[in-house]
């Protein structure tokens, strides 16, 4: 299964990363001003910490046995056994909110599209969207990798 990996020392926290995630998402298609223009966008499923010394990206590491996806009452999240990623069925997701509790590294958020009913959102690698995650594509550093697991070590 390929993997982002995030490389602390080349990101310089533009988050570029994050605006392209929120826009694809959004509207899958479409450039980014009339993404944002056209609807409201959702969380990116890719964050960036700063520190005064580093910036970091970010985001789902799509566990082997991810707890978000056993905690789910729904079975909103799912892993898919093929490509292993972990995805959100946005439909299935009541906000109960356990996926949030359960994931260790803090990587699903609330979002509110309709702001009737929160639901979970997380990175789902650009699965349907493109080849290669869009935070990846727009890096301008280089500082998101998109490698084999085994590279990813």
């Amino acid at each position: 299964m390929k993997k982002i990996v995030h490389q602390a020392e080349y990101c310089m926290a533009c988050r570029l990363c994050t605006v392209y995630c929120s826009a694809a998402h959004a509207a899958p298609g479409l450039d980014l001003v009339k993404a944002f223009k056209q609807s409201k966008a959702p969380p990116a499923g890719i964050r960036i910490e700063e520190g005064a010394e580093m910036a970091l990206a970010l985001s789902c590491r799509h566990c082997d046995q991810p707890d978000c996806v056993t905690s789910c009452i729904t079975g909103a999240l799912t892993k898919d056994p093929i490509t292993g990623v972990v995805a959100c069925e946005t439909a299935k997701c009541v906000g109960c909110w356990t996926c949030v509790v359960a994931c260790p590294y803090g990587m699903i958020s609330i979002s509110s599209p309709d702001q009737l009913k929160p639901q979970a959102s997380k990175c789902d690698l650009c699965s349907g969207i493109a080849a290669v995650p869009l935070c990846v594509q727009h890096c301008p550093n280089e500082a998101l990798k998109w490698v084999e697991e085994v590279e990813a070590g």
